[in-house]
């Protein structure tokens, strides 16, 4: 960038934190040090639960003011979440209908056993409503790391999956989520919904935000925020971010490029 940005945005899984995993010690000193130098966002598929369980939880020492600056976008942005008065209050959510939520889920099982890919053997629930969102784990979602990169490594399974179902739910959205996941909105949807409504609520523009994810890539999750043109810093997991903001903070601290 050639300025620094006053907002910076994360994805979470595999790039704050292993998959569905809390937050590093390392990770969790350097985003309360980030905290207080810049706005932060969080915006993942995940709903606020995991929020709390990854990355809220594992911040030690941080103060109210710091936790002010930090904006949480669950379910790639269909829910918003501020803290408030020393808690964390929803400030909207794109609730889908009874309606939908049910085509949706009718729709990504059947897909998924005509397709082969509705497993027996799995670590918690494979499709889970999240009020503004229908997900499917392929293994549920606590599978281990390990299993869902041999179920999926090339990812061609999931893409197979989210087309199916996209052509099946027309008037909603399909994505690619996680590594084994596909996440279901109302149409028009994505994580760039998500940071224009940020922009909007923040007063902070697209072009004053700098975005780090792990799936910055054509069929990845993060890549609409790509398309819409916020700066983005692609990680190849967490490692890569702590490296990054080891850079990043000082020089947001001292106010210099």
């Amino acid at each position: 960038m050639t300025s620094l940005p006053r907002l910076v945005a994360f994805d979470l899984d595999d790039t704050l934190a292993a998959s569905k995993s809390p937050l590093d010690p390392r990770m969790a000193a350097l985003m309360v040090r980030l905290l207080g130098a810049v706005e932060v966002c969080v915006i993942s598929g995940g709903q606020i639960a995991q929020f709390h369980m990854q990355l809220i939880d594992n911040l030690d020492d941080v103060s109210d003011e710091a936790l002010s600056r930090l904006h949480l976008m669950p379910t790639c942005g269909t829910q918003y979440y501020r803290h408030i008065e020393g808690a964390w209050t929803q400030i909207y959510a794109e609730l889908l209908t009874d309606a939908e939520k049910a085509g949706a889920l009718s729709a990504v099982e059947a897909t998924a056993r005509e397709l082969g890919y509705w497993e027996g053997d799995t670590w918690g629930p494979i499709l889970e409503d999240r009020g503004s969102q229908i997900t499917f784990s392929a293994l549920g979602q606590a599978a281990p790391v390990a299993a869902k990169t041999a179920w999926d490594h090339s990812g061609e399974k999931k893409n197979a999956l989210r087309e199916a179902v996209q052509a099946r739910l027309p008037e909603l959205e399909v994505r690619s989520g996680g590594s084994t996941s596909v996440d279901i909105t109302r149409r028009g949807i994505d994580k760039a919904y998500g940071m224009k409504k940020l922009a909007t609520l923040t007063g902070v523009s697209l072009d004053e935000m700098l975005f780090v994810g792990d799936r910055l890539d054509e069929n990845g999750n993060d890549y609409p925020v790509k398309v819409l043109g916020v700066e983005c810093f692609a990680v190849g997991g967490w490692e890569d971010t702590a490296a990054f903001l080891e850079i990043l903070i000082p020089r947001l601290e001292a106010g210099a490029v």
